[in-house]
């Protein structure tokens, strides 16, 4: 098990009443504002990782326990894609997304009006792309360019098509589907790299040891 939490040092800290005089013993918590994160030269080279498209109703947990059997590395599975909020940046469950698409809309048959138009893509007679396709214009949008293949004037007309509001929200859902997951081989490396972010230095009147400080009032240590 690589629980992300069993990682996080402690502080403690004295109870205080509301003069700031102390009250008891000191409480021990997590400093869970001491965050772990992927080494810039291993979150920047493709080759530690593989592409995963996230299937149905699936957590990071589940995605952690498929690749790598192991259900308590679904915080790798966020950390390796700078997930920190798992409500907005994870795909919904599909129960939750036909949800929040009737609130935000308010019926079925509302999902079914256009939300804006796009281009096609359209290419000169050499293959060139002229205009790409998937630009947010007006309905009436059209280009004429001049093609220096067949020395013409080109006139374009009818090269929008309409994007609905249920296509426009799966397509921004459909992004949070595909992701990057570690390469099993790598997790060992990333598991030494946490402890050693996660361990406080020696030096200093707050520090007790490796994973505890301690300190008169409340508060945090990076």
């Amino acid at each position: 098990m690589a629980n992300y939490f069993s990682y996080i040092p402690d502080f403690e800290y004295v109870n205080l009443d509301g003069q700031g005089k102390s009250i008891s013993d000191y409480s021990r918590v997590k400093n869970l504002f001491r965050r772990g994160k992927l080494r810039e030269d291993i979150f920047r080279n493709l080759t530690f990782f593989t592409k995963y498209q996230v299937t149905g109703d699936d957590r990071p947990d589940n995605v952690a326990y498929s690749l790598y059997d192991d259900e308590s590395l679904d915080w790798l599975i966020l950390i390796a894609n700078n997930i920190t909020n798992v409500y907005t940046e994870w795909p919904m469950t599909q129960q939750s997304y036909y949800d929040f698409l009737i609130d935000k809309y308010g019926s079925d048959e509302a999902l079914l009006n256009i939300h804006h138009y796009e281009t096609i893509e359209i290419k000169n007679s050499d293959g060139a792309v002229v205009v790409p396709a998937g630009l947010t214009v007006s309905q009436d949008y059209s280009i004429i360019y001049h093609d220096y293949f067949t020395n013409n004037q080109v006139s374009t007309s009818n090269i929008t098509v309409p994007v609905t509001n249920k296509e426009y929200e799966d397509k921004i859902e459909d992004k949070k589907r595909n992701i990057f997951t570690l390469k099993p081989e790598y997790i060992n490396v990333i598991l030494d790299d946490l402890e050693q972010m996660m361990t406080y230095e020696k030096g200093g009147t707050q520090y007790v040891n490796p994973t505890l400080k301690r300190a008169d009032n409340i508060r945090l240590f990076q």
